[in-house]
């Protein structure tokens, strides 16, 4: 019977792809690490050794511009693996990765993956059909943002951070509202006036924590795909 992490780390494409017997190889009682908000993991730059594994909390991938200027890259969470590509391509990580909130995270020797390779060569294939799986459900979700209006998208997001279907629901945003808004693909200012504009619909924000009224509701407004206002 697995664990818990055991069981997230099944979630991640390429351990999903190999199996449950060789990714306990690969990991070899490796122990997840937990950081604190705000704590670097790898710095761009550094050498690509290791791929990682997030268990629970959030991170983001960005990168440096010459003014000093962070440019988010992607955003994971718990059950979502990160540096795969930077790892087999060898070289230097292109971009820095950071905690944005508490967060405990598996790093995942690359070294441990390449003999595996080596010992099952068909396990090369299984990686590409689950990378191929992985790029098919990112185009699905930017194809699902654009189709979805900026309210609607935010909605979306928050039904994701709750456990009930009916009745009312108390969640705290995860990380900031600036990193929100840009994984849904919009500005911050649209993300604060759209997240206002929720409370027709029973959602009120207090500080960091947001009230939905009753989930089941909220969940039926994004089904709408008639409602298309951007504002």
């Amino acid at each position: 019977m697995m664990t818990d992490d055991e069981s997230i780390l099944m979630r991640a494409p390429l351990f999903r792809a190999m199996g449950p017997d060789i990714t306990r190889s690969i990991v070899q009682n490796r122990v997840a690490r937990s950081y604190d908000r705000g704590e670097p993991i790898f710095q761009q730059g550094d050498p690509a050794e290791s791929f990682f594994v997030v268990f629970e909390g959030w991170v983001k991938l960005y990168r440096e511009r010459e003014g000093g200027d962070q440019v988010v890259v992607a955003i994971f969470t718990a059950g979502e693996s990160f540096a795969e590509a930077a790892m087999f391509l060898g070289g230097r990580y292109p971009a820095t990765a950071e905690t944005v909130s508490p967060a405990r995270i598996l790093r995942v020797d690359g070294g441990a993956l390449r003999r595996a390779i080596i010992q099952k060569p068909q396990l090369a294939f299984d990686m590409l059909a689950a990378a191929s799986l992985h790029l098919k459900q990112l185009v699905e979700q930017i194809e699902q943002l654009k189709a979805q209006s900026v309210r609607q998208r935010i909605a979306d997001f928050l039904l994701d951070q709750v456990k009930n279907t009916r009745g009312p629901a108390t969640i705290a945003l995860p990380y900031e509202k600036s990193l929100i808004a840009n994984r849904l693909g919009m500005q911050p200012e649209s993300f604060s006036r759209a997240l206002a504009r929720l409370r027709g619909l029973g959602v009120t924000v207090e500080r960091e924590s947001v009230h939905i009224r009753d989930v089941g509701k909220l969940a039926e407004f994004t089904e709408r795909s008639s409602w298309n206002d951007e504002t």
